[in-house]
């Protein structure tokens, strides 16, 4: 009689990728670039964030992004708590667009990942109105436009260890 060896499947385990993808974008989040192209600087941060949102949400909710925005808030001088808010605010917009859905395709994650960085970009030009912080609005648009274009790099780059 022929016995098979039962073998447990074996999940990855992402904390190490999820550590070195959050160092990783914070060193593309300040690395010096010159002031033409600084202005078309992605949110790497945001959309590692939303991405280990989305695809890991066992290990990565609402703690985590409001720690990655408490970084954020410190690694580019902000007022402290705003990203971290704001952070918070995208991942609970991430948790009610997937609630219902057990596939993501790539179009599914990218069309969200558009919807939380308008999202983004809404919340802080309203705080910073509210702090009578003057920036105009039509320099906040080069981010997001290279954030949507950025976004499958990111994703096909960490696709690897998705849940």
């Amino acid at each position: 009689m022929l016995i098979a060896k039962y073998r447990p499947i074996k999940s990855k385990d992402p904390l190490v990728l999820i550590v070195l993808s959050v160092v990783i974008a914070s060193i593309l989040t300040v690395y010096p670039l010159s002031y033409d192209v600084s202005a078309w600087r992605p949110f790497v941060m945001m959309m590692v964030m939303i991405f280990w949102s989305l695809c890991q949400p066992a290990w990565c909710g609402v703690w985590f992004s409001f720690a990655i925005g408490l970084f954020y808030d410190l690694l580019i001088d902000a007022p402290l708590g705003q990203n971290a808010l704001a952070y918070v605010i995208i991942t609970f917009i991430v948790r009610y667009l997937i609630r219902e859905r057990r596939i993501l395709t790539f179009l599914n994650l990218w069309l969200i990942s558009i919807l939380v960085t308008l999202a983004y970009v809404v919340f802080v030009w309203v705080t910073q109105v509210m702090a009578d912080v003057n920036y105009p609005m039509m320099r906040r648009w080069p981010p997001v436009v290279s954030t949507i274009l950025v976004w499958p790099i990111v994703y096909y780059s960490l696709k690897r260890w998705r849940a």
